[in-house]
């Protein structure tokens, strides 16, 4: 959508992504963040909002884990919103990112396994992902029995 630019995250955009990562983990569609995980991770987010920064209309991280991979998470486009390619191009950025990198594989955990294989991910296994396993899943609720995300990966080399 024009009306809405893509650009790197700010400070004063932690609250307004909490609150629209809080209302589709509410609805099941991904898993919540936390305020304080926000701000530590600030430099990996993009938003993208109005011209004038007032309305987030959505936003995407980039998370490194290692030399060869990194993960598409926290990905959320306001309800009103989807479906007029925005999501595509929070991840596109974070896609062009990884290969500026020189990241060869970028992964997420994901409940829209949809639009995600349609933009070239594929289905996989989530036990071949131990550096995110031992990172963040440790420290989730879900973890290990009851996490029901599907691992998806784009190979980028």
């Amino acid at each position: 959508m024009s009306e809405f630019v893509l650009r790197r995250a700010t400070i004063a955009d932690v609250k307004p992504m909490q609150r629209l990562l809080s209302k589709a983990a509410q609805q099941g569609l991904l898993l919540p963040r936390s305020l304080s995980s926000l701000y530590t991770g600030i430099r990996e987010l993009y938003v993208m909002s109005s011209p004038d920064g007032a309305e987030v209309a959505g936003c995407c991280a980039l998370k490194i884990f290692w030399d060869d991979i990194a993960e598409i998470r926290s990905l959320v486009v306001k309800e009103e919103l989807r479906g007029h390619g925005i999501g595509f191009r929070l991840v596109s950025a974070c896609l062009d990112e990884a290969r500026d990198y020189g990241i060869a594989k970028v992964f997420s955990l994901t409940y829209q396994n949809v639009f995600f294989g349609r933009l070239g991910f594929k289905e996989i296994e989530k036990e071949i992902l131990p550096n995110k396993i031992f990172t963040d899943c440790i420290h989730c609720a879900k973890y290990p029995d009851d996490c029901d995300e599907i691992a998806m990966l784009m190979e980028l080399a």
